[in-house]
């Protein structure tokens, strides 16, 4: 996109909501205070009888600090809450990256700059323990990916409220499709 001046401003467009609160958690019943939204309904002849409560093929928890909170099951979160101009923070599952070595998954050099006795060892990960065994937070080779990651600070750069899209400045977690939480 790009600002009244003509600067470019890389965006990335999310569908968010509607979505339906679906449970209401209070300290008295469930000793925690929460609210439960549904994302993206299932079409009715598909409704199992286990999902018949909440037709909904995603369901997410957010916890709330307030004693009394003005949110009752039924009630439909839209983009009605943001504004342009806010910033967020956006929570979602990285992209996975399957079992990586060391010098992708924590950047180790190998031996690459070596002229002399590097047959087989480019990238190795060097010496790897001592008479003690291996040592504590030793980067080793492993599966790298599928974390949940929280990118803060990111700006709302256009909603459309029409469409359910929002438009918020920068890159966000995970592959295309993958559902994230919004916080403001």
């Amino acid at each position: 996109m790009f600002d009244p001046n003509g600067k470019r401003i890389p965006v990335t467009l999310v569908e968010a909501g509607p979505c339906a609160v679906t449970q209401v958690k209070t300290i008295k019943v469930d000793g925690y205070q929460a609210v439960q939204l549904g994302f993206d309904k299932i079409v009715e002849k598909r409704v199992r009888k286990s999902e018949a409560k909440k037709p909904f093929s995603t369901i997410i928890e957010f916890r709330c600090d307030k004693q009394d909170s003005e949110a009752k099951v039924g009630d439909i979160v839209s983009l009605a809450e943001f504004k342009e101009g806010d910033k967020v923070i956006v929570a979602g599952i990285s992209k996975g990256k399957g079992f990586q070595g060391v010098v992708r998954r924590y950047g180790y050099k190998g031996r690459h700059s070596v002229t002399h006795g590097t047959k087989h060892e480019l990238r190795n990960p060097g010496s790897v323990g001592c008479q003690g065994g291996v040592r504590k937070g030793k980067g080793m080779a492993g599966h790298m990916g599928t974390d949940r990651v929280s990118v803060k600070n990111l700006v709302i750069v256009k909603l459309d409220a029409l469409n359910n899209l929002m438009a918020l400045r920068g890159a966000l977690p995970g592959n295309k499709g993958t559902i994230i939480e919004i916080r403001g």
